[in-house]
């Protein structure tokens, strides 16, 4: 199936590993010309030249989503090197875990800047391009956990808020053949899971309790970006797509 993004300009934030480096390097095996967006230049720089050594169209930005200016920055590095975002990823985040009685102001503030200001300024940033082509993909990563999550009031709030974004700029830009859709994964085998402690745990209970088996991967989700990405998905906007494994609750 030709998903219609040969030579688009794609944007992944978070993508100097896990979902975020995988969703680009599928994006780029579809013919995409890929920016790997990171707040560590090195890392991205390493990917992006992995990329390119496997033949694909790459670069690397340095970018601080919850930095407006630093986003700014880097959106203009893009539309410079290759040529403006046609495909926006907002995958980058992370945890900082803690029952609310012990969660600090600074826990809260950096991860909520990170996973929904940052979306925000990323989209904002983006927009003028896509509505001046009329042409715009933009996938939100949000999580599972925007159902709740214990030890996890900072996380899940910043990932149910992405979904309030991604259907009020769906909304707001379908007019321009703008489309705006979440991905929700549930518990994904990556680097960052392998290393919690009680990983084993975790990948007992999945494979134990979910209607399809095991853990994630990377890939599920990532193919999941392309699809919504792509010209084949032109008629979905504003709705979220789990990858789970079935787990809701």
């Amino acid at each position: 199936m030709d998903l219609g993004i040969q030579d688009r300009v794609a944007f992944v934030t978070g993508a100097a590993g896990g979902i975020g480096a995988r969703a680009a390097e599928m994006l780029a095996e579809e013919g995409a010309l890929v920016a790997i967006g990171d707040i560590n230049p090195d890392a991205a720089e390493a990917e992006a030249a992995r990329l390119r050594d496997t033949g694909f169209t790459a670069i690397a930005v340095q970018v601080d989503v919850a930095s407006a200016a630093s986003v700014d920055q880097a959106v203009a590095a893009v539309s410079q090197a290759l040529a403006p975002v046609d495909i926006l990823v907002n995958n980058a985040g992370f945890t900082r875990d803690k029952r609310i009685g012990r969660m600090e102001e600074s826990d809260w503030d950096s991860v909520v800047d990170v996973v929904l200001k940052g979306a925000f300024l990323c989209t904002k940033s983006v927009l003028p391009g896509m509505i001046e082509k009329k042409w715009g993909r933009i996938v939100n990563i949000s999580s599972r956990a925007y159902l709740g999550n214990p030890g996890q009031a900072n996380y899940s709030s910043a990932k149910a808020g992405l979904l309030g974004l991604t259907r009020s700029m769906a909304l707001e830009n379908g007019r321009y053949n703008i489309t705006v859709n979440a991905v929700a994964p549930g518990i994904i085998d990556t680097a960052a899971v392998r290393n919690l402690p009680h990983f084993e745990k975790i990948r007992t209970n999945a494979e134990a309790s979910l209607p399809l088996p095991r853990l994630g991967r990377v890939e599920d989700v990532a193919a999941a970006i392309v699809f919504l990405a792509s010209e084949q998905a032109g008629y979905i906007t504003g709705d979220v797509v789990h990858v789970s494994g079935g787990r809701y609750g």
